[in-house]
């Protein structure tokens, strides 16, 4: 049997603090490459605003575990979103990629995003990274630690996070969406509603 390598990523923690972890960290399929720079946490069943909020499902499935593995659905018929499962397993806990700037395969994402020219929102929104990355129901439950395919490998972390409420969540409790849960890298343009965000 062959072991995995130990991640250089660590996912463990409360899912905020595995959020902000994610900050600055890659995300590379073929020749795209993006680094992260907007994410909101999720928690599990006692989360109102979590897809766990009812209990496992054949469609959250991922997001009780393993930590690692990425959790995709797709939104409004329209866009395929993005999650990084943090764990532990059986705690469904994970991270919406929210925005994401291009480090590499910058043609290969334009033509993916069918974007003439190439601007600091161009992969903010979490529809718009996997649109970039080439990304569809495939990839659900895919290991983003291993090496082959959709891969999360280390990057730089930012110099300032911002904080504030995660978005689109008027179902949930007025706790939960008040939840300062949403964390964005203070030094790019690659984030939304970035007046909402304040300094940690």
């Amino acid at each position: 049997m062959r072991l995995r390598a130990k991640p250089a990523i660590q996912l463990s923690g409360p899912v905020d603090q595995a959020a902000r972890t994610l900050l600055g960290q890659l995300l590379v399929r073929g020749d795209v490459t993006l680094r992260i720079t907007e994410v909101e946490a999720y928690g599990g069943p006692e989360d109102s605003a979590s897809h766990a909020r009812h209990g496992r499902t054949g469609r959250n499935a991922p997001m009780w575990g393993p930590p690692g593995r990425a959790y995709l659905y797709f939104c409004y018929g329209v866009h395929w979103m993005l999650n990084v499962v943090t764990g532990p397993e059986g705690r469904a806990e994970a991270v919406l990629i929210r925005g994401a700037e291009v480090v590499a395969g910058l043609d290969t994402v334009l033509q993916r995003r069918r974007a003439a020219q190439a601007t600091p929102q161009l992969c903010a929104g979490p529809g718009k990274v996997a649109q970039a990355l080439g990304l569809d129901k495939a990839f659900d439950d895919h290991d983003l630690l291993a090496p082959a395919g959709l891969e999360l490998r280390p990057g730089e972390p930012p110099a300032l996070i911002l904080a504030g409420p995660r978005l689109g969540i008027g179902f949930a409790t007025e706790e939960d969406q008040a939840r300062p849960w949403r964390f964005a890298d203070g030094g790019s343009r690659a984030v939304l509603q970035r007046k909402a965000l304040h300094p940690l």
